[in-house]
């Protein structure tokens, strides 16, 4: 993604990052569009009391780039954007989870693109997921570049505000999946960890 963005659930502070190993997330990573407050949203009182349109936040629409080159495996698109749960919106919406689980990752995972990345022989699957309905712009099969225009970032499956949730796995299923670890020059974000330009 342009601009600047906030590292959240980054396995550089914790492994399980999003507190589980269920389907290859132990090493994703969150990155929450901010604007140049370094703000997700305005918080008020009524944010914290009932969900936002996911319009209010400044990432919403916001372009997501393919960080590398590879082949396009798999889209899943149709999921709704639906609002957003911070402050006592976010407790309810967590006693939710489970039921998004047991339906699957596709429920969790919101609308999505799979890219193979490397060689055919590297065989490492990178998920890009909570893309804006309607957003995607490649189709199975299409070779990708770096900073190619993917989608946008939305808030679609298991998301409380719109981000772009990263994972690298050794196969295309992340039910029977291994997470990969990233690579990343410099290391890893730290959760809150200021990324990217105005």
């Amino acid at each position: 993604m342009r601009g600047l963005m906030v590292a959240r659930n980054s396995p550089a502070s914790r492994v399980p990052s999003h507190g589980t190993e269920l389907f290859a997330t132990a090493q994703a990573l969150d990155l929450v569009p901010v604007d140049d407050r370094g703000r997700t949203a305005p918080v008020g009182l009524r944010a914290l009391l009932v969900p936002q349109r996911p319009e209010e936040f400044p990432g919403f629409g916001r372009e997501v780039l393919s960080p590398a080159p590879g082949i396009v495996h798999a889209v899943h698109d149709g999921e709704a954007d639906h609002p957003a749960h911070r402050g006592l919106p976010s407790l309810r919406y967590a006693l939710t989870q489970s039921r998004r689980a047991a339906a699957g990752w596709a429920s969790l995972a919101g609308n999505h693109v799979l890219i193979r990345l490397g060689p055919p022989q590297d065989r490492v699957f990178l998920a890009l997921c909570h893309l804006r309905r309607g957003s995607i712009e490649v189709v199975p099969g299409e070779t990708v570049e770096t900073g190619r225009l993917l989608a946008r970032c939305g808030n679609s499956g298991n998301s409380t505000e719109p981000h772009l949730h990263l994972q690298l796995m050794d196969h295309a299923d992340p039910v029977t999946a291994t997470p990969v670890a990233f690579d990343l020059p410099g290391g890893l974000p730290r959760d809150g960890g200021l990324l990217g330009e105005p």
